[in-house]
């Protein structure tokens, strides 16, 4: 057994390889090097995506907030599409969908979402970009312009980019809060010291936690607090694709001298541009290690290299655990049982946030029988059941609804007619409905509710109900 163990993992080689990770725990400050590249482009694309919600409180549509998460009034907005409590579980399948989304492509193609996509990652790229132009843009600048002498010119810069990331901090807080409520309204009131204490509050503990997180602490975040970190580790698998280095082709690794023969080595030259550019600080020739946030960065740094030194490139690139350590090819994406259960989730998840929203309805019609009690018994002869009608009015416009009853021979509605709903409110009421004991043939007898709305175009609301009766 044992025996069998090693032929498909050697233990002592992956104890020899941990042993060779390096985890920065802070004491050292990481100044990654920037290098254009695919995957940088890639990675300013992500970075938009943020750059948009970033924006997003404050589009309008109709004269209102496009977007807006109303948590006091129940109502979530998005455009015309105003979501309720009611339809909540469209919120859920939206939650599920993305939730599901980053865990398959987490198993194909590794930490994509901390890479690209993590507000962490990105607002560090921005902070140390600003830092960078300011300070230099590597650890050799960066050094030196730590230990030079204080000046002018040292001041005017550490207060300029300490006042970038202050602001900064505070967009992302002030832009945060807008979300849920108006957000020029949100502007106005906090140039005039009006605004609410639990919006102040928040928007100081986002400025914090910004300017420490992606000022500071940077890649300590991931290292140390992010759980969703350590959680996608558990998620790869042999055919996972990762930025990996192709030991077999690089070692030994070696400089390139001038006129030396360089047949018995490896393509790595040794540059260390692999290192530089990380921004978590790890050399990615030791292998696969948790400060990996597999952004490609090391991909496009050691691609530059080969291009000067006229080797192929693919030194380091995306590649499975299977290709380098077995010659194998990756199982094709359809035969993969995880990503096949995965696919199958997403799109039962999207189909129903498809579905709920191409039929979303502009009001909630539900009527409650009253049981205390079940019905009463009249002077007349006939008998009387009393209902509460719920209307909920899920538009922006006010509804005049007009009730009436059908499917009950000779019953009549007693109390109600018509109602007025304002926009975003629910109006219970109470409805009497009379039946002649003589038209009543059995103690429950199904009874269909409507209610008819014109404001709006025609609308037709139905809901089946029961009328009681004595035995």
């Amino acid at each position: 057994m044992s025996e069998d163990l090693n032929k498909i993992t050697n233990v002592d080689d992956i104890y020899e390889e941990v042993a060779d990770w390096h985890v920065n725990t802070g004491g050292i400050k990481i100044v990654a090097k920037r290098l254009a590249g695919r995957f940088r482009r890639l990675k300013w694309f992500g970075m938009t995506i943020w750059l948009v919600l970033f924006m997003g409180p404050y589009l309008r549509w109709n004269g209102s907030q496009a977007i807006l998460l109303d948590l006091p009034n129940r109502e979530f907005n998005f455009f015309s599409v105003t979501i309720f409590p009611q339809d909540i579980w469209m919120l859920s399948l939206t939650l599920l969908f993305f939730a599901i989304l980053l865990a398959a492509v987490t198993s194909i193609a590794g930490r994509v979402f901390c890479g690209y996509f993590c507000f962490q990652t990105v607002w560090t790229d921005v902070y140390t970009y600003i830092e960078g132009k300011l300070e230099g843009d590597t650890p050799q600048k960066a050094l030196k312009f730590s230990k030079a002498p204080w000046t002018a010119d040292k001041a005017i810069r550490k207060i300029t980019k300490h006042g970038l990331w202050l602001l900064i901090a505070v967009l992302t807080g002030i832009s945060f809060v807008a979300w849920f409520t108006d957000a020029f309204q949100l502007w106005r009131d906090l140039f005039t010291l009006q605004a609410p204490m639990t919006a102040t509050i928040i928007i100081a503990t986002f400025t914090g936690g910004t300017y420490l997180f992606a000022g500071f602490m940077r890649e300590q975040v991931c290292f140390w607090l992010c759980p969703y970190a350590r959680l996608q580790c558990v998620m790869y698998d042999q055919d996972t694709l990762l930025p990996s280095y192709d030991a077999e082709r690089g070692e030994p690794r070696g400089r390139i001298k001038k006129g030396q023969q360089q047949d018995s080595m490896g393509s790595c030259v040794d540059c260390n541009v692999c290192v530089a550019v990380c921004p978590t600080g790890i050399d990615i020739r030791n292998g696969q290690q948790e400060g990996c946030i597999t952004c490609g960065m090391c991909i496009d740094a050691c691609d530059s290299i080969m291009d000067k030194v006229k080797r192929p490139r693919g030194l380091i690139r995306y590649a499975s655990y299977k290709e380098l350590h077995h010659n194998a090819e990756s199982i094709p994406l359809y035969k993969r049982v995880r990503v096949i259960i995965y696919g199958l989730i997403l799109s039962a998840a999207l189909s129903g946030v498809i579905y709920g929203f191409t039929n979303l309805s502009p009001t909630e019609f539900k009527v409650v029988h009253e049981r205390q009690p079940l019905f009463v018994l009249l002077s007349d002869g006939s008998i009387q059941n009393k209902y509460t009608i719920k209307l909920l009015n899920k538009t922006k416009e006010t509804m005049l609804v007009r009730f009436d009853i059908e499917g009950l021979e000779g019953a009549t509605l007693h109390g109600l007619k018509e109602i007025t709903v304002e926009p975003g409110k629910v109006v219970p009421v109470t409805a009497l409905v009379r039946v002649p004991a003589e038209k009543l043939t059995t103690d429950l007898a199904p009874i269909i509710f409507k209610g008819e709305i014109d404001s709006m175009g025609h609308i037709s609301l139905r809901y089946k109900s029961m009328f009681t009766g004595p035995k």
